[in-house]
């Protein structure tokens, strides 16, 4: 891992963006969290997958968000030490409270506790809740991969910004959704995706860098399209496929949230811009034993060649817009 690097990807004419090798920046996060007052062994969690979010093209989701998540904890937001547990069990399910820890540890436990579940049962799935904002859904939906299992990962989006359809109060957030197959000699492929068109992660990212937003992204309260990411909290986040986009983030709330007793719709925090209060965010993490449906190995050669298929057809048929196959070992579809 020392050699690889963790930089934002490049806008146009920026090629001189500053690169960092990724264990410096591990052992700089690291000792952030230690002073903010976490333990080093959580630290040392958090920064390794923080920096995994950017080395995997998540550049929205990891180091820049350092800065956000040391306010929360030093205005009182997060516990630096928390209890995390099992509130509620059965053999293939169970609910974690996340006692207000960083979501990174709360959804690690969490994915643990569901690949252990599958083992025995074919599949766990597991919620949590008085969690926090815990980076890129596909960190979660990836940890079973390694075990010949499927991850499916749900949340509640940290703050809403998407209305329900035909309304334009915003009491949906991105809540994201992501999804992992495991392959034998591909790398796996790997859905993460927001129910908008762009999450808003992506919004202030364009904010940071000084660039406009696409057509297409958000619109104003008069409908119109809204370019300029300085505006972007006047404004609406557009859903993908119209009023299947608004549909797919009200069940994944309903999922990652009120099934789990966390925050959702007019419950969520804003945990940019209320950084002292708890956001009891929800997320839902399943893995699936693919044993439980067929053998791993024979499954896994049929991923292999499925990917093999649809590579040679999106060759033979470029688009200009299609999904993008990104980050180290993995078929990486990012929305």
């Amino acid at each position: 891992m020392a050699q690889q690097t963790a930089a934002q990807q490049e806008p146009q004419g920026s090629a001189d963006v500053p690169r960092v090798q990724a264990a410096a920046l591990t052992a700089f996060i690291k000792r952030a969290f230690e002073a903010a007052g976490l333990p080093s062994s959580d630290a040392d969690i958090i920064a390794g997958l923080m920096v995994e979010a950017d080395l995997r093209g998540s550049d929205t989701h990891g180091v820049i968000r350092l800065p956000l998540y040391l306010r929360r904890l030093k205005a009182g937001g997060v516990n630096p030490r928390p209890n995390i547990r099992i509130a509620r069990e059965k053999p293939a399910t169970a609910l974690v409270d996340g006692d207000n820890g960083m979501g990174h540890l709360v959804m690690r436990f969490a994915a643990m506790t569901a690949i252990e579940k599958a083992r025995h049962a074919g599949v766990g799935w597991v919620g949590a809740r008085m969690s926090n904002h815990a980076g890129p859904a596909a960190l979660y939906a990836m940890m079973p991969l390694a075990h010949d299992m499927i991850g499916l990962y749900l949340a509640v989006g940290s703050n809403n910004h998407l209305p329900p359809w035909g309304s334009t109060e915003n009491l949906l957030g991105t809540n994201p959704i992501a999804i992992a197959i495991p392959a034998e000699e591909e790398p796996p492929i790997v859905l993460d995706m927001a129910p908008t068109v762009a999450a808003f992660g992506k919004v202030r990212l364009k904010m940071q860098r000084g660039e406009e937003m696409p057509v297409g992204w958000m619109i104003d309260r008069n409908g119109k399209p809204l370019t300029d990411p300085k505006h972007a909290e006047e404004g609406l986040l557009l859903p993908i496929g119209d009023y299947k986009g608004y549909g797919l983030s009200l069940i994944v709330g309903l999922l990652a949230g009120t099934l789990n007793g966390a925050a959702f719709g007019r419950e969520v925090i804003d945990f940019v811009k209320e950084p002292g209060n708890a956001t009891n965010t929800g997320h839902a993490i399943v893995a699936v034993s693919v044993e439980a449906f067929a053998p791993a190995a024979a499954f896994k050669r049929h991923v292999d060649a499925a990917i093999r298929h649809h590579e040679r057809r999106s060759h033979a048929h470029a688009v200009a817009q299609q999904p993008r196959y990104r980050g180290p070992r993995s078929r990486h579809l990012a929305a």
